[in-house]
């Protein structure tokens, strides 16, 4: 560990303020206020980006207990040391540059081997699966998820303990030149894997060739001893053999440069055979993949390499590959039975991974109790005692108030752990005890503690096994419960996550969280400083799922949400969520509603701005004592200015002037709005700046009115792009926000945030001239040909008009047309060309492969449409990393 006392030195920072004990250890670092789990021994590093500044948030830290801080010389703090009494912060140039050099000399204190991942694609496969197959062999500390950034990284590496592990595997990834250098001293590797070559982030390089050069660099310091890579991939081996890396490498090719020669054979549906051929080691042998699909295939073949070189036994080998599994490296969102909300994250369970997943839980503001449900911790390297106490201390951060522990070690622990601070509660049910052995216990709950309880209320209960959970399940125990179920692979516990979530049919919508959170940056990027950001969660959020959006959305520090009726702003409420909601098309029998659950309205007429003076007014009058929220709800004022939908037109500015004068004591009005009719097309640009003007013209009135600013907003997500110089106060991102690029110029830099898919119900083979569906309006074909029918029909949203053709699917990769009408329930696709494709195979409608605005403009309609068309009786699934 390190002192506080030595980091001036060691980061070439500034003492500004030593902490009252300066010999205090280092032992977690953070770097984003929202997931303090352990105060003590927390660094946090005040991290500056385009959108965000770490030093906001100094007073927040402090007061949840953290004592050390790493700030940047330029930056004001807020408050001066006073406000800081007891913290340590050092001040240095930069606290990124500061985060990489405390995790490389943390690197520098572990002498053993360091195995480092890059390349374009399946790298955190690749990491995941060796993990799994030398974890017999080695203490292994590996990067969590997909931790491979210029921030990931640091944080990974500072996982490693030079006293426990003995072997480090770390991925490293880049978007432009000059990073992979930092990432190399940090990480050091002694071998190291580059996996393929593809065309993420060429923007950032001058050439595809620049880009390898600068991934290469990972693995040219001088203790580096080996590169696996595959020689069929002619510029990797260009690059290996310039640079002179020492390599080894494999081949399908038969090429006797390589190193190792894998020769694939067909196997039985859904496994690979591979026949092995090591000159260097005399060895041939065979081994049976348990994937079939090329990315799976490569990604296994890298990890045999490192075994056969590591001359593991073959039979050794296989016996671990058999156990091999998909890795499914993003934690799932999912409805749960009697209104629980499940957060299933059950393909492998660690120290970091379970931290990670705890924040997860931390940030669901529904209301309702939190439950872990939670397996033996396997491989940590710790003792079972000191394991278990480190996951005891990070549970209530994350509100935990009921843990289920499954398995043999977690059951004998939370029986025998001693944890200081927390009371003892026996639970007589679960345990089985006499009231007074039950008495006997508490009073000795330091020789023999059964269960804990943090304030009062904390609830343990174990099991043995799955099964013996599973034997007394009943989802109604957990009713109006948030469940985080986070197991190894070897408990099984996908059972407990079907026995408690929702049953709905096999469509399914997934929504991409991460995708979602890096479109809302991008669109923050390109704000002025100060501009402020409503997100639109309209329509279910765009058919993306209300809640989980906005939750979302609040963990990210959006500024405003915005829904179309007061009803969408209740439900929000209702589950917890209390930013500032704009209502856009309230009703005036909502009045109270709003007001209750503290809602907006936008205000777009004069009869509508009546009708609330009249409920504010008669609510002022009401005899009693007022409501709990009796101020009348803050306004937003509508102009139009071209859309000639909704809004106060320029002509009745006078009368609205007035009105405001006479009731500004009374009038919180939040913002002036208006709405841009074609912000999206550059044929309309001299209407658009027409309609700024105006609404220039219109809010520079108002305000005289009443006295002072208010917030401004007008444009939209293609608005924000095209027109920079009218963010004005705030910008209202929509269907931006949701991966689609409505301005025409900036699709590739967002992402796809959500994936409709379903399952092949049934194949059948047709005979020549048969025709399909009602009306045969599936025309008969001249030869045989094999239809699916998916599980999916227009009554879960999907169009008609993609019938007959005009629609297409991706069923394992491969397009599959679609086949007559679409149906309520289901409709049908040409495998003919997929002899692979088998009943429960998924399909995809869209997402990956399949845009949705090219979907769209094949049935002339708007990517909105096919959002918000997605049926509620879809099942949402929110994945995140």
């Amino acid at each position: 560990m390190f002192t506080f006392s030595a980091l001036p030195a060691l980061l070439a920072g500034r003492l500004l303020q030593a902490p009252a004990d300066p010999a205090t250890e280092v032992r977690h670092l953070l770097l984003d206020s929202r997931r303090v789990s352990l105060p003590a021994g927390t660094l946090f590093f005040a991290l500056r980006g385009p959108s965000h500044d770490g030093h906001r948030y100094l007073p927040a830290l402090y007061a949840q207990g953290v004592r050390l801080f790493i700030v940047a010389e330029t930056a004001a703090l807020p408050g001066d040391l006073a406000a800081y009494p007891e913290a340590g912060i050092v001040a240095v140039a930069s606290p990124l540059a500061a985060l990489q050099a405390l995790a490389a000399a943390h690197r520098a204190e572990f002498t053993g081997p360091v195995l480092a991942i890059t390349g374009s694609n399946g790298k955190t496969i690749v990491k995941e699966w060796l993990a799994q197959l030398l974890s017999a062999d080695e203490d292994i500390c590996r990067s969590p998820r997909s931790y491979n950034s210029q921030v990931g990284v640091p944080l990974s590496v500072w996982e490693l303990n030079p006293a426990r592990h003995t072997l480090g595997i770390f991925e490293a990834g880049i978007s432009e030149v000059g990073e992979m250098a930092r990432l190399a001293t940090i990480i050091r590797p002694t071998e190291g894997i580059f996996t393929t070559l593809g065309t993420a982030h060429d923007a950032g390089f001058a050439s595809g060739e620049a880009k390898l050069l600068e991934k290469l660099r990972l693995f040219q310091g001088p203790r580096f001893q080996r590169l696996f890579y595959c020689y069929d991939h002619e510029p990797v081996r260009a690059a290996v053999a310039r640079l002179r890396l020492p390599g080894f490498s494999w081949t399908r090719r038969a090429d006797p440069a390589a190193d190792l020669c894998f020769a694939l054979e067909p196997a039985s549906s859904g496994s690979t055979g591979v026949r092995a051929h090591y000159p260097a080691a005399g060895l041939a042998a065979a081994f049976m993949l348990p994937f079939a699909d090329e990315p799976s295939v490569e990604n296994a073949l890298h990890c045999l390499a490192v075994l056969l070189h590591r001359q593991v036994e073959p039979a050794e080998i296989q016996r671990r590959l058999a156990r091999l599994h998909p890795v499914a490296m993003r934690l799932e969102m999912k409805l749960g039975r009697h209104d629980s909300y499940l957060l299933d994250d059950t393909y492998n369970n660690d120290l970091a991974g379970l931290a990670l997943a705890l924040n997860a839980l931390a940030r669901q503001s529904r209301p309702g109790r939190r439950t872990l449900i939670l397996s033996d911790v396997l491989e940590s390297g710790l003792s079972e005692a000191a394991l278990y106490a480190q996951v005891a201390g990070l549970l209530p951060a994350a509100g935990v108030t009921r843990l289920v522990g499954i398995g043999p070690e977690i059951s004998r622990e939370l029986q025998e752990l001693k944890i200081i601070n927390y009371k003892l509660k026996i639970d007589e049910e679960v345990l089985g005890s006499s009231e007074e052995e039950g008495e006997s216990r508490g009073e000795a709950n330091q020789e023999a503690n059964q269960f804990l309880i943090f304030n009062s209320q904390f609830l343990i209960q174990t099991y043995p096994t799955t099964e013996a959970f599973l034997a007394v399940l009943d989802p109604a125990d957990f009713a109006r419960e948030v469940i985080l179920i986070k197991g190894a692979r070897r408990f099984g516990f996908e059972r407990i996550v079907a026995a408690l979530q929702a049953q709905q049919h096999g469509t399914v919508l997934e929504v991409n969280l991460d995708a979602l959170s890096h479109n809302l940056q991008h669109y923050r990027r390109q704000l002025r400083p100060g501009t402020r950001l409503m997100v639109m969660v309209k329509a279910f959020a765009y058919g993306a799922g209300s809640y989980e959006v906005a939750s979302l959305l609040e963990f990210q520090r959006a500024d405003y949400l915005a829904v179309a009726y007061a009803d969408e702003g209740v439900a929000l409420r209702e589950a917890g969520i209390s930013l500032p909601i704009m209502v856009m098309n309230p009703a005036p029998d909502s009045f109270d509603t709003l007001r209750r659950h503290r809602l907006e309205p936008e205000i777009y007429s004069f009869d509508l701005l009546h009708e609330y003076l009249k409920a504010f007014l008669a609510a002022a009058s009401d005899p009693g004592p007022p409501p709990v929220h009796a101020a009348a709800p803050a306004m937003h004022l509508k102009l139009d200015t071209g859309m000639r939908r909704l809004g106060f037109d320029e002509a009745d500015v006078p009368a609205l002037a007035a009105l405001l004068r006479q009731h500004a004591a009374r009038l919180p009005v939040a913002s002036l709005m208006t709405h841009l009719a074609a912000a999206d097309d550059p044929a309309h640009d001299d209407f658009t700046r027409a309609q700024l003007a105006a609404f220039r013209r219109m809010a520079a009135a108002l305000e005289a009115a009443l006295g002072r600013p208010a917030l401004k907003h007008a444009l939209n997500s293609a608005g924000i792009l095209r027109f920079p110089e009218a963010h004005f106060d705030m910008v209202r991102l929509g269907i931006g926000l949701y991966g689609v690029d409505a301005s025409g110029r900036d699709t590739d830099a967002l992402r796809p945030v959500s994936e409709l898919r379903t399952t092949i119900s049934q194949i059948k083979t047709l005979p020549a001239g048969a025709t399909v569906g009602y009306g045969r309006r599936g025309d008969a074909a001249p030869a045989a040909r094999r239809i699916a029918t998916l599980a999916i029909g227009y009554a879960d949203g999907y169009d008609r008009r993609f019938g007959n053709g005009v629609g297409t699917v991706l069923i394992r990769g491969q397009v599959a047309p679609l086949v007559g009408s679409v149906c309520m329930d289901m409709c049908m696709a040409d495998v003919t060309a997929i002899p692979q494709a088998r009943a429960g195979d998924a399909a995809l409608l869209f997402g990956e492969g399949l845009p949705l605005p090219e979907l769209a403009g094949r049935i002339g309609t708007i990517a909105y449409e096919l959002l918000t068309n997605v049926s509620e009786r879809v099942k949402r699934v929110f994945v995140s990393e």
